[in-house]
């Protein structure tokens, strides 16, 4: 496999902005692992390939996720996630998919029983931020270990 384009030396602008965006993710209140699962089920939905790839080996290192991983796909049937995890997962699935049926109201309300208002916005964020490395990552033809070639 080729890549189509390295976007990191052909634009060096846009992973910039790129960096600055996922800066202040990082920088959030946003639990680690929370995140991780979040981007993966994000990268799930958009298929992208290079980023579950990094996620899962990310969320790995954090502690014992791998059953978590498994069943993230089926996560409304998975007895393991918490209600607070089963939020954050409908509203990142609600909002990467947000031109289907927007934000519905049960996933809002499901998702402020267990983030303040801040919290809401961090993770509306963080759902923007992976969508966006997720669209750069399949558009340019990036795959698992592409960098390490």
């Amino acid at each position: 496999m080729n890549m189509r384009l390295n976007y990191r030396t052909s634009s060096p602008d846009v992973l910039k902005a790129m960096l600055s965006l996922q800066k202040s993710v990082t920088d959030s209140s946003i639990d680690h692992d929370l995140h991780e699962l979040l981007k993966i089920r994000v990268s799930q939905i958009n298929g992208c390939a290079f980023c579950l790839d990094m996620h899962t080996k990310d969320l790995m290192k954090m502690g014992d996720y791998q059953e978590h991983i498994f069943l993230l796909s089926a996560w409304r049937e998975a007895p393991i996630f918490t209600d607070r995890e089963r939020a954050m997962l409908a509203l990142a699935e609600a909002v990467t998919k947000i031109s289907e049926q927007g934000v519905p109201e049960e996933v809002y309300t499901q998702a402020r029983a267990h983030f303040d208002e801040k919290e809401y916005m961090e993770l509306i964020l963080a759902v923007n931020a992976i969508n966006g490395w997720n669209r750069i990552a399949i558009s340019t033809g990036m795959f698992p270990g592409c960098y390490s070639k």
